[in-house]
């Protein structure tokens, strides 16, 4: 059965499946789902999970990850959240959590399992979908390196469009990739900059 995105958006802000395991982790957190779905919106990104500042705001994208996401789709806050223009679905919805050394646990398989196929039924209307990051590419393209995925994106072009994770992390990877800054990322910017204007 099929569920109405408000009934699906209120079961997803009531998911307790985690709880046992976020509270083992070393930041010992509750669960706090992270939904910025849409049914309206022409751009779809689908992210890998919630950061810490993002588990306190609530709101995704709201940390240097989200700074240089923006900075790529050459959009402002105001029109990144505005939900009649990107719909945001990441692969869990919640943080994950670090372990003991400090380091990202990854998104638990679980979330996506649960609810990624049910909340893209909601979300035919995006004629552009950004796979940001591995789980994301992996999920839905069924591919396991990034590298070699996001240099294939002229295969999923012009809906899907596959992108490293913006984490500063990846800084030493965009310096080895100068393609992506210089071919990929102007027709990306120019494709948003349509969608939005339709």
């Amino acid at each position: 059965m099929t569920l109405n995105l408000d009934h699906l958006t209120a079961r997803i802000r009531n998911c307790t499946l985690c709880t046992d395991r976020f509270a083992a982790t070393h930041t010992a957190h509750r669960p706090r789902p992270v939904l910025w779905l849409s049914q309206a919106a022409p751009i779809l990104i689908v992210g890998q999970a919630p950061g810490a500042r993002v588990h306190k705001s609530g709101r995704p994208f709201t940390d240097p990850s989200g700074d240089r996401l923006r900075d790529w789709l050459g959009v402002r806050g105001e029109t990144f959240y505005d939900k009649s223009r990107f719909a945001i679905l990441p692969m869990a919805f919640c943080f994950p959590g670090y372990n003991a050394k400090g380091a990202d646990l990854p998104p638990p398989p679980i979330c996506a399992k649960t609810w990624q196929a049910e909340a893209m039924r909601h979300q035919k209307q995006a004629k552009l979908v950004l796979l940001v990051g591995g789980y994301a590419q992996k999920y839905h393209l069924k591919t396991s390196n990034v590298t070699q995925t996001v240099q294939a994106w002229r295969d999923h072009w012009p809906r899907v469009v596959p992108l490293p994770h913006p984490s500063w992390r990846n800084t030493g990877w965009l310096n080895k990739n100068p393609w992506f800054g210089a071919e990929l990322l102007p027709l990306l910017r120019k494709r948003v900059t349509e969608l939005l204007k339709e």
